[in-house]
């Protein structure tokens, strides 16, 4: 057998390893949650904007949702302003939200879209102020440092926490054959924005199309035992007590905090997954082995 008909096999087989994955999702909706390396490699890029068309084709309803915490930062420091954080929260003034807004709600969005489509997909762009899409109220953050006698309540501007999604924008697009793209921007009571963490938005977003799975993408392999081992399949019963012996720590509780969220509120599965990897979202969805941790109820 000659080196190019070895590889057609290989690729027969792979294609025919995921046809039982796509007659199981076909017509099911999936959540993305896109941030990290995936967006800023140029290949990665392009592979993820793949992996997205091919899902759609083959019947799948993929929505994203994306965050561009980096390029925010990027264009701060190019206006001047520096980027402040408390407990892992940008202070966000007016002045940065209107960056915010520019670089989320058109830069990166615009960027994801123009990717989608190019590689054949009719994606469409919004933000969570389109359609009454995200409703927000302000989030204050709690703050607790060495010698308080309490915890310290702290505003940091126009950061939010999402209190409704109203889905049928994304319903109507689905159904007409576009993918949507969403950057995590809310819209308060007052008409004021909100900045808002983009797994956060994408959990409530997948609870509220009964999503089949939310996937998040990370710049880690998913969650690690005690000894660095990765995780492949849990419960989210095991999650709350790794959470509470310490193996789940720091900057990994919010995003595991918002996939027990979604297991909670009827979302079938949720996907932690090594954004670094090349077509990681195909290989998480259409092979049998899967890269990352799956968390299921």
């Amino acid at each position: 057998m000659t080196v190019d008909s070895t590889n057609a096999v290989n690729i027969a087989r792979v294609l025919s390893e995921a046809l039982p994955y796509i007659q199981k999702f076909h017509g099911r909706t999936l959540v993305i949650k896109y941030g990290g390396n995936a967006m800023v490699d140029d290949e990665l890029k392009h592979g993820f904007s793949r992996d997205i068309v091919l899902m759609k084709l083959v019947g799948m309803n993929p929505v994203v949702v994306h965050g561009g915490g980096p390029q925010i930062g990027s264009r701060l420091e190019q206006i001047g302003k520096e980027s402040v954080f408390i407990e892992g929260m940008r202070v966000t003034d007016r002045e940065t939200m209107d960056v915010v807004e520019m670089v989320l709600g058109g830069l990166v969005n615009k960027e994801i879209v123009n990717l989608i489509n190019h590689q054949g997909g009719r994606a469409v762009g919004l933000t969570g102020k389109d359609g009454g899409l995200v409703r927000a109220r302000k989030l204050m953050v709690t703050r607790n440092q060495a010698g308080m006698d309490a915890p310290e309540i702290v505003d940091i501007g126009h950061v939010g926490e999402v209190t409704q999604v109203d889905t049928t924008i994304i319903s109507t697009l689905v159904e007409r054959g576009f993918i949507p793209v969403i950057a995590p921007i809310g819209v308060g009571e007052d008409g004021e924005s909100y900045n808002i963490n983009a797994d956060l938005v994408a959990g409530k977003l997948a609870e509220a199309l009964n999503a089949e799975k939310l996937i998040m993408l990370t710049n880690t392999e998913g969650l690690l035992d005690g000894e660095g081992r990765l995780l492949t399949g849990l419960r989210a019963g095991q999650v709350d007590a790794l959470v509470s012996d310490g193996t789940i720590h720091s900057g990994m509780l919010p995003k595991v905090r918002c996939a027990l969220e979604a297991i909670s509120g009827g979302v079938e599965s949720v996907h932690i997954v090594d954004g670094r990897l090349e077509h990681c979202v195909m290989l998480e969805i259409f092979t049998s082995a899967g890269i990352g941790t799956l968390i299921s109820a």
